[in-house]
């Protein structure tokens, strides 16, 4: 859906791009990375389920995200990759928690079990814990030819995007809602916007500090994030409702069965559908004026609203 005569030409502009080689090519770099980052130590049962999420796949869109931004602004892969590498562990960690029996409680991640099935719940809450600290770790000591206070924002935004100002504030309020009637579409936005789309965020505006954006570059693709964060969490919200436990990777329909308030049962299918695209579209616009590099962003947005897992 293009609503505007801008937004025609960001289409067009992607009309030779494939998205789908781009984000190929760049799985592949980021599994490679990914594989490489945690070797295995001792004790070696913490590093296998360390491991056995980080490198269990999945879209690697976070990390996606950081390295496209970060080549938009005249960076490099290797000047991304580490704090690639982070995001998916950050990611990682919130993805084996929330499949604990305390949080949202799944047996299916990605279509392998989850973390605690495996391992147990005292191992699965240590292996989040670990690759949460390592996040840290590995882009402080790992991340070459960016200049120091460049590094010192991306750490310090990565702890704010975990932390109860994000990812933390989010999921505690979820868990608040459960069974709730009364949540508004304001309250789940700030769920949603501190849950899911805060990392995502970071993952779009750390790369593109790491690669010497400016500030109002920087304030364009925070605003572009936020949008495709939200419209990310809309279509999960209807994908939880239409989709398979095979399409999904992991338990459909939890939402229902936990009671929680999505978009689909303020908006219902078709207004959410809708609010997504706009929200797309608006993140589109915010990419006025950058290069043909920003195409895998544009493509990025509007594959977040037709995408089936």
């Amino acid at each position: 859906m293009v609503t505007t005569g801008e937004q025609a030409v960001d289409i067009k502009q992607t009309a030779s791009f494939s998205l789908a080689n781009y984000l190929q090519e760049k799985k592949v770099l980021v599994e490679s990375a990914l594989s490489d980052s945690l070797a295995i130590g001792k004790p070696e049962k913490i590093y296998e389920a360390m491991r056995y999420s980080l490198l269990a796949g999945g879209k690697r869109l976070r990390p996606i995200l950081c390295l496209a931004t970060c080549e938009l602004m005249g960076g490099t892969i290797s000047m991304a990759m580490p704090t690639a590498c982070a995001l998916e562990m950050i990611h990682t960690m919130s993805l084996i928690h929330d499949d604990l029996p305390a949080m949202d409680n799944d047996d299916y991640r990605r279509g392998k079990l989850t973390n605690h099935k495996v391992f147990g719940e005292d191992i699965a809450i240590l292996a989040g814990d670990g690759l949460l600290a390592y996040a840290f770790e590995y882009v402080a000591t790992q991340t070459r030819n960016v200049p120091p206070e460049r590094i010192i924002d991306v750490i310090a935004r990565l702890g704010r995007t975990v932390g109860a100002a994000g990812l933390v504030g989010g999921q505690v309020l979820d868990l608040e809602s459960e069974g709730k009637t009364d949540i508004n579409a304001q309250t789940l936005s700030f769920i949603h916007s501190h849950k899911t789309g805060a990392l995502l965020e970071t993952s779009v505006v750390s790369g593109a500090i790491l690669g010497g954006a400016k500030a109002e570059e920087v304030q364009r693709l925070s605003r572009y994030a936020q949008n495709i964060g939200l419209a990310f969490q809309i279509i999960d919200d209807i994908l939880d409702i239409t989709a398979t436990d095979e399409e999904l990777g992991k338990t459909a329909g939890k939402d229902l069965q936990a009671q929680k308030a999505t978009y689909p049962s303020l908006w219902g299918i078709e207004e959410s559908r809708k609010q997504a695209q706009n929200l797309v579209d608006s993140a589109i616009e915010e990419l006025q004026g950058f290069s043909d590099s920003a195409n895998p962003l544009r493509a990025i947005a509007q594959y977040i609203v037709t995408r089936k897992n």
